[in-house]
C-alpha cells in the first residue's frame, strides 16, 4: 500500500522531467540545425516588427528584378540563335539555287517556269562538276576515264561490244546519231560565232572535221572535244561541247509477287548422260529443293541412253518427292530449235514462264528469280548473258587436283568469260513464244535457231533486256562440230570452240611452252655454274 502511495505521488514528476528533457532536446536540435544567416542575404523582418511589409516589398521587388533579367538574357539568346538560324537558311537556299534538288525538279509541277530555270541550274552545274575545265585528283589509273576517239566515218574504241572490233562505223543507232548531233552542233556553233556578225568567215561544213574523242561520266553527262580545219595549214578550229545528264527521276514504285510464278525449264538432250545426271543434281538443289515453283519438261531424240536417262527422271522424283516433270521422246535426228519448240507447245496448263535452257547449264535459285522478275507478259522476255567456263585442265593445270564444280564457279577473268555471243538461254512467257511465231524448225542440227529467234524479239515491240547474270553458268565440255554443218554453222562452232579453252593468256602460256620450259632448263644450268 505504502508502495503504490509513493508510486503515485513519484509519477507526475517523472512526466515533468520527460517534458523538460523533450523541451531541452528540441532547443538543442533547433540551435543545431538552423543554417547560418549569410551576411551578404537580407534577415527576414520579424512578423510583428514596424518594418515587416516593407522588407517583404524589398525582397519580392529584388527577386522580380533577378527573373526580369533573366528573361531578357533569354531574349538575348534567342535573338542571336534565330538571325544564325536565318544565315544557315540563306547559305541553304543559295546552294539550292545552285544545286537544286533533282526531286523538286521533278515534282514541282505548280509552277513550271521555276522547275525549268531549276533544272536548266541543275544541268550547268553539272559542267563545273564534271572534269571538263580542270582535272581531279584520282586514287589509281583504274579510276581514270578514257577518251574514245571518232572520224565522220570509224569510232575507234576500247570497249568493243559483241562485235569485237576496235575499229568500226558505228552499227548501233544512238550512237550513229549522237556523233552526227554533236558534228551538226560544233559545224553549226563555227558558223555562227559570237560577235560582229557582218564580218566575213569561213564557212564550215561537216568535211572540214578532222577528229573527235569523247568520254562519259556516267553520273555527270558526255564530253566531247572537236577538231576542225583553220584557215591553213597548220591552224585549227576546236569546238567543245558537253552533253548534261538530267537528274534521277522516279518512274515507277510497286509492288511484285511472284509467290505463284511457276517457271517450265525446257531441256532437248540426245544421249550425254553423264552431264544430264550432273544437271539433275544441279536441278535438284536449286530448282526443288530451293525454289519449289517449278517444272521440268525434257525433249528427247532418239532411243539410244534413253532408258537411263528417264530412270535418273524417275529415281530425282521419288527421293525429291518430285512430279512436276515432263518427258517427251522423238524417234528423229537431234534439233534444238524443235525440242524447244515442241517442249513449249506440249504444256497446257495457265500462261508461264518459259526457260530454254541446256543440258551443260549451272543456274542458281537467284537466277530463277531474276527469270521471273525480268520477263512479262506482252511487255519483255529476258535474254541473260551467262557466264561460260574455261576448260578446268588448263585453268587449274598447275594445280594438284582439279576443285570441285562449285569451288570452280567463281566469275574472274582467269576462269571464264561473259558469253556475250550466245543467245541460247533464256525466259519468257509462253504466249509471247507463241505469238513470236518460235523457232525456225527448218534450222537442224546446232547453232542458229536461237539468233534467229533473239531477232524476231528485236524486230518486235517488245523490250528485250539483256545483261550479265552472275548465277547463270555454262560448264566447259569438249566441243564437237561435226562436218555436217553448214559452212557457216561450222564457222559459228569453231569460234565458239576456241573461246571456249582458256584466256589470251593461258593459251598463249601453252603456244610458247617449249620456250618457257627452254628458259627454265638455261636458267637452271647457270645456276649450277655459280
Amino acid at each position: 500500500m505504502m508502495l503504490r502511495r509513493g508510486c503515485i505521488l513519484f509519477l507526475p514528476r517523472l512526466v515533468g522531467l520527460l517534458v523538460a528533457a523533450c523541451c531541452l532536446v528540441s532547443i538543442v536540435y533547433m540551435l543545431a540545425c538552423t543554417p547560418k544567416v549569410d551576411n551578404q542575404q537580407l534577415a527576414l523582418p520579424r512578423v510583428h516588427s514596424p518594418t515587416a511589409k516593407e522588407g517583404y516589398e524589398a525582397i519580392l521587388q529584388e527577386r522580380e528584378e533577378q527573373h526580369r533579367n533573366y528573361i531578357i538574357s533569354l531574349k538575348k539568346q534567342i535573338a542571336q540563335l534565330k538571325t544564325e538560324l536565318q544565315g544557315r537558311s540563306e547559305q541553304l537556299k543559295n546552294v539550292q539555287d545552285r544545286y537544286p534538288d533533282p526531286l523538286d525538279i521533278q515534282l514541282d509541277h505548280s509552277n513550271p517556269e521555276k522547275a525549268q530555270a531549276n533544272l536548266l541550274s541543275f544541268l550547268r552545274s553539272q559542267i563545273d562538276k564534271a572534269e571538263v575545265h580542270s582535272g581531279v585528283k584520282l586514287s589509281t589509273e583504274y579510276a581514270a576515264v578514257p577518251f574514245e576517239s571518232f572520224t565522220l566515218q570509224k569510232v575507234y574504241q576500247l570497249e568493243t561490244g559483241l562485235t569485237r572490233h576496235p575499229e568500226e562505223k558505228p552499227v548501233r543507232k544512238d550512237k550513229r546519231d549522237e556523233l552526227i548531233e554533236v558534228i551538226e552542233l560544233a559545224v553549226g556553233s563555227l558558223n555562227n560565232p559570237e560577235g560582229d556578225r557582218n564580218e566575213k568567215h569561213h564557212v564550215y561544213t561537216a568535211s572540214d572535221f578532222i577528229e573527235g574523242i569523247y568520254r562519259t561520266e556516267k553520273d555527270k553527262g558526255t564530253l566531247y572535244e572537236l577538231t576542225f580545219k583553220g584557215d591553213t595549214k597548220h591552224q585549227f578550229k576546236k569546238i567543245v561541247l558537253f552533253r548534261p545528264f538530267g537528274p534521277v527521276m522516279k518512274v515507277k514504285n510497286e509492288n511484285v509477287n511472284m509467290a505463284d510464278t511457276l517457271i517450265n525449264v525446257i531441256v532437248p538432250l540426245a544421249k550425254r548422260v553423264s552431264k544430264f545426271r550432273q544437271f539433275m543434281q544441279n536441278f535438284r538443289e536449286m530448282g526443288i529443293q530451293q525454289d519449289g515453283r517449278i517444272h521440268l519438261t525434257v525433249v528427247y531424240f532418239g532411243k539410244e541412253q534413253m532408258n537411263e536417262v528417264k530412270s535418273i527422271l524417275e529415281n530425282t522424283s521419288k527421293s525429291a518427292n518430285f512430279k512436276n516433270f515432263t518427258f517427251i521422246q522423238l524417234n528423229e535426228e537431234f534439233s534444238r530449235g524443235k525440242g524447244l519448240d515442241i517442249g513449249a507447245r506440249f504444256w497446257k496448263g495457265n500462261n508461264v514462264v518459259l526457260f530454254f535452257c541446256d543440258v551443260d547449264i549451272y543456274f542458281t535459285a537467284d537466277f530463277l528469280n531474276s527469270c521471273r522478275l525480268n520477263t512479262q507478259p506482252g511487255k519483255k522476255v529476258f535474254y541473260p548473258i551467262l557466264f561460260s567456263q574455261y576448260n578446268p585442265s588448263i585453268i587449274y593445270g598447275h594445280h594438284d587436283s582439279i576443285p570441285s564444280l562449285e569451288q570452280q564457279l567463281i566469275i574472274k577473268k582467269e576462269t571464264g568469260f561473259w558469253r556475250d555471243f550466245g543467245f541460247g538461254m533464256t525466259c519468257q512467257y509462253r504466249s509471247d513464244f507463241i505469238n513470236i511465231g518460235g523457232f525456225d524448225l527448218d534450222i537442224k542440227g546446232w547453232g542458229g535457231e536461237d539468233v534467229h529467234l533473239y531477232r524476231k524479239y528485236l524486230h518486235s515491240n517488245l523490250i528485250v533486256i539483256r545483261t550479265p547474270v552472275r548465277g547463270l553458268f555454262h560448264l566447259w565440255h569438249e566441243k564437237q562440230c561435226l562436218d555436217e554443218l553448214t559452212p557457216e554453222q561450222y564457222k559459228m562452232c569453231m569460234q565458239s570452240k576456241a573461246m571456249n579453252e582458256g584466256s589470251h593468256g593461258q593459251l598463249g602460256m601453252l603456244v610458247f611452252k617449249q620456250e618457257i620450259e627452254a628458259h627454265l632448263h638455261r636458267q637452271k644450268l647457270s645456276s649450277k655454274k655459280t
